[in-house]
Order: C-alpha cells, then sequence, then structure tokens
C-alpha cells in the first residue's frame, strides 16, 4: 500500500466505493475490525468491514487492501462472501469505538472519541495511531475542545461503557440511505443498538424500522416506551405500520392504536382490515389525489415532495372531491411522461388515462404482480365496488410480500481522507479469507 496516504482518518472511509483491480466495484465500506487488547498494546486494525451489493457484510482483511485514496479503496480482488460475524476479541472502530469516553493522561481531560487514525507499522501492520476526541461543551458554547493524540496518550480506549453514547455513530448512520443504516443497526451489539435506537429522531427511526426485519422491528419497538412507540408509527407509511402493529401481541397493539394520532390509527386500521397479501392489505392510502381541475404545473409541485418514493411520484390520482382516501368517484391517472409534456397551465382532467380498470382492493398479490407486469405500471389505484379510491398498491410494497419471509437478514444488499480529523463531517474544502 505504497501509494496510500501515510495516516487514515477512519470516519472518512464509511461509504467509500471498494473497486477490485479490474476497477469493477464490489461494495462500499461500512467499518473496520481492530484488536483492542489493552491500555498497553497499540489497537491492530484487522481489516474492513464491507457490505456488498445486496445487503450482505463480509470480512476483507487489511491484507488484501492495496490501496485507500481520497474517493474509494482498491482490494486484490480476492473476497471471501461469507456473511461477517463479529468475534469477542473484536471491536468495530465506527459501531463500537466512536462515542467511546476517553481521558488524555497528562492533562485529565476527558472526552468522546469521534474518529480515529491509522496508519502502517514497519511490520506492514495496520494500527490505530490517532484518537480524536471531543470534550463536553462548557456555558455557552455548543461543542466542547477537540484534541488529537496518541493513541498511547489516552486512557479507556478499551473499557467497554454500559451507556456509552451514540452522537458521532449517529452522524454517519444520518448520511447514509435509510436501508443502509438498517442494516448497520442490525449488525450492532445489543448495547450499541439501544443507544442508538434511544437517539435517533422518531421520523428517522421510522424510516429505518421500514427497512428492518419483521424481527427487528417488533424487538426495536417493544423495547420504546408507549408513548414513543406511538409517535414512531405515526412517522411509518401507514402500510408498514399496519404490517408491524399486526406483529405484536393483541393488547400492545390495541394500546398503540390509542395512542396514535385518530387519523393516523384510522388509516391502520382500515388496512389491516383487509386480508394479508392482498392489494388493501398492501396498498398506501397516501398517494398524490388531486381534482381534475388542477393545474399540470400544480401536480408536478406535488410529485416533487422530497418524501415520496419514486413509485408513488410516478403519476397522480384524480378524483372528485373529497380528496382524502376514500375519495370521491376516481376518475383516472396522468402519468408523470404525459405531465412533463403537457404545457404547465392545462388543466391534468383534459390528460388523463382512464381506460384501465382500477384494482380491487381483494385482488391477490399474484393479480398484483399480473396487472403492473401487464400495463408496465409501477403503482396502480385501488378501488372500492362504488369508484371510490381507497389508495395505491406499488411495486415496492408488492416486492414486500413476494419476497421469502426474512429476505431482508438473507439477501446479499446493495469521502475524502484529510490530514487532520473535524468531529464526524465530511472534509472540509462469513469471514477470514
Amino acid at each position: 500500500m505504497s501509494s496510500s496516504p501515510s495516516r487514515v482518518y477512519v470516519a472518512r472511509l464509511v461509504g467509500l466505493p471498494v473497486f477490485d483491480p479490474q476497477g469493477e466495484q464490489v461494495g462500499k465500506v461500512r467499518d473496520l475490525v481492530a484488536a483492542v487488547r489493552s491500555e498497553e498494546h497499540q489497537p491492530r486494525v484487522l481489516g474492513l468491514v464491507l457490505e456488498v451489493f445486496g445487503r450482505r457484510r463480509i470480512f476483507v482483511p487489511m491484507t488484501r487492501v492495496t490501496n485507500v485514496d481520497a474517493e474509494r479503496v482498491y482490494t486484490t480482488g480476492l473476497l471471501n462472501m461469507r456473511r461477517f460475524e463479529q468475534r469477542s476479541t473484536e471491536t468495530l472502530v465506527i459501531g463500537q469505538m466512536l462515542d467511546r469516553t476517553v481521558t488524555i493522561k497528562e492533562t485529565g481531560a476527558s472526552g468522546v472519541v469521534y474518529d480515529v487514525g491509522m496508519e502502517q507499522a514497519r511490520n506492514r501492520d495496520w494500527v490505530i495511531s490517532r484518537i480524536a476526541l471531543q470534550e463536553p461543551g462548557k456555558g455557552l458554547r455548543r461543542r466542547g475542545q477537540t484534541h488529537v493524540v496518541e493513541w498511547r496518550d489516552v486512557e479507556g480506549l478499551s473499557r467497554r461503557e454500559a451507556a456509552q453514547g451514540a452522537t458521532h455513530l449517529l452522524h454517519a448512520l444520518n448520511e447514509m440511505r435509510a436501508a443502509d443504516a438498517a442494516t448497520m443497526i442490525h449488525e450492532l451489539p445489543p448495547e450499541r443498538r439501544t443507544a442508538v435506537v434511544s437517539a435517533l429522531g422518531d421520523e428517522r427511526l421510522a424510516e429505518v424500522l421500514e427497512e428492518l426485519s419483521e424481527d427487528d422491528q417488533v424487538e426495536i419497538l417493544s423495547a420504546l416506551e408507549d408513548e414513543r412507540a406511538a409517535d414512531v408509527l405515526e412517522e411509518m407509511s401507514p402500510d408498514d405500520a399496519a404490517d408491524l402493529i399486526a406483529e405484536l401481541p393483541p393488547d400492545t397493539a390495541q394500546a398503540l392504536l390509542e395512542l396514535m394520532e385518530p387519523e393516523e390509527a384510522e388509516d391502520v386500521k382500515r388496512l389491516m382490515s383487509y386480508v394479508e397479501d392482498t392489494a388493501g392489505a398492501m396498498m398506501t392510502p397516501e398517494p398524490v389525489v388531486l381534482a381534475p381541475d388542477a393545474t399540470i404545473a400544480e401536480a408536478l409541485a406535488h410529485l416533487r415532495r422530497p418524501d415520496l418514493t419514486p413509485s408513488l411520484a410516478s403519476q397522480v390520482y384524480v378524483c372528485r372531491t373529497p380528496l382524502e382516501t376514500p375519495t370521491g368517484k376516481f376518475l383516472g391517472v396522468a402519468h408523470i411522461q404525459r405531465l412533463l409534456r403537457e404545457p404547465p397551465s392545462t388543466l391534468i382532467g383534459g390528460v388523463l388515462d382512464d381506460e384501465m380498470e382500477p384494482m380491487r382492493p381483494e385482488a391477490g398479490k399474484d393479480d398484483v404482480a399480473a396487472y403492473l407486469a401487464t400495463y408496465n405500471l409501477v403503482a396502480a389505484a385501488v378501488v372500492d365496488e362504488a369508484g371510490h379510491l381507497l389508495g395505491a398498491v406499488t411495486v415496492d410494497d408488492l416486492l414486500d410480500h413476494l419476497l421469502p419471509e426474512g429476505w431482508r437478514d438473507a439477501a446479499p444488499r446493495r469521502g475524502s481522507i484529510p490530514t487532520a480529523p473535524t468531529p464526524l463531517g465530511r472534509p472540509q474544502g462469513g469471514r477470514r479469507g
């Protein structure tokens, strides 16, 4: 690794793409594994935890890392695809070492670790050589003083903490897609997972829960106080919330529904009333619904909402009032491709696709799949007998129900490096193979 920087700050490695010698990307860096034996022995970096395409996490020894630069990591290309399993003698640098409280021996100042620097020793091993820590803020100061010191100048690096914080790990998680953050949380030791879940905001926790397996969802939600659990459920999409509540004990489910806002709870209850794996149970009751006298400019403004998934942003559902589901009479859909081709002042009532028969809520998942495939759609309307729009079923909803149980755990998933770190921000300016 002669062309690599002499020192690398590991928090900047998270998310960097990893390439083989042919220039093909094989995954992304999600963590580093270190052996932290005692205060007297310099911690040795054993390897990288890579997330290869499909969410599978594997271990790559540092001996197979050939180069690290500001934008990517290179390996020899020889990868063992067995799922990474942490050993009891190992420490995850991002997942467990960040936010650990340490003390500078000379001054007695304490702070939390927000980054660590690693470099190659004379024997070619990679070792942790620098510790970046931040003291608690004092008075009106928002941030405490930061220090970058030699590893031997701090105490507490090898100590496990029962009440370790999660501030700097959260920073790393918040820069990831929800699915990637969910994978990291799934892999965390139980005590760190608890700290992270407690510190995550309700909206972000809801996003992550939607990407976790049912077992993880139930475990995390059950550990929350009822008031907070209800708040998190309100932030989830109604169909995901309904699926999760259905996995809870009946008494717990009823208690949480009573704590939720009435409108949010009503949507969830309605979805739970449908037979499992039907269009009604899979649909979202919150698609983009507009009246026929809305303009194309208004429609496009609604479809630009950042909270919409690509499938929900693919079309507008046009109905008579009321526009909350169940709506007035469903008239048809306006596809985004058509909206982009027409003058902004045109009324969407004039660009409707009303030739397709909408789906009924009792349609099974095979019927939904056939419908979407037949008409080359990523979303479709679901209406009742009277022609009122109940919601929309999307291809991502369908895939969640078509894939085998536990697929999130079993399936494989899919920066820069400065000379001095700033607290866990981007720089300014299974097993052993």
